[in-house]
């Protein structure tokens, strides 16, 4: 049961990539899978739960798992910036090269903090252990991803492929780094 939730999950995925649209209709995953489009149904109640889970795969796989941290580095610090870093550089990444995976992350995921505290809790986990901070609900981890949203959140797109965006990285994080 659980291989076809996720064989779906990669089919509306690769759909999506291939057509850079996120327009994607459910009989379209359904056909490239040769089961109907009522089968879906047995593994999502909706086409929103598809589309979050499409999206909460594509944000893990493409965007935390592509971060890559040296932490046997012996500063926590300098650990931290390099993760925020290549964090910020991966959604840049895909809103400039996958525009559909893209879209349908700002809207199922980023559009509704529930969710995206939900996906981002195993960053938090990760920042608050890195740190040491040992805190229940990772408020101080969730502080720092929430300082760099200008980075992140897709109303600020436009922004991120300036000519003073690692400065204007840097400037922040200068800010904070003194706090951690």
């Amino acid at each position: 049961m659980e291989s076809t939730r996720q064989k779906i999950i990669e089919v509306a995925q690769e759909l999506i990539q291939q057509s850079g649209k996120v327009d994607v209709r459910l009989t379209e995953i359904a056909d490239r899978l040769g089961i109907t489009h009522g089968a879906l149904y047995r593994h999502f109640k909706n086409k929103q739960e598809l589309w979050i889970a499409v999206a909460k795969h594509w944000f893990d796989s493409e965007i935390i798992q592509q971060i890559k941290v040296a932490e046997t580095i012996n500063k926590p610090h300098l650990i931290l910036h390099d993760w925020l870093w290549q964090f910020v550089n991966a959604k840049k990444r895909a809103y400039n090269e996958e525009p559909g995976m893209f879209t349908l992350n700002a809207t199922y995921i980023e559009n509704d903090p529930e969710i995206l505290r939900s996906v981002l809790l195993d960053s938090m986990k990760w920042i608050d252990q890195l740190m040491g901070y040992n805190q229940p609900y990772y408020e101080k981890a969730e502080a720092i991803l929430a300082t760099f949203a200008v980075f992140t959140l897709p109303s600020f797109k436009t922004t991120w492929n300036a000519p003073d965006y690692q400065a204007r990285f840097e400037q922040i994080w200068n800010l904070i780094k003194l706090g951690l």
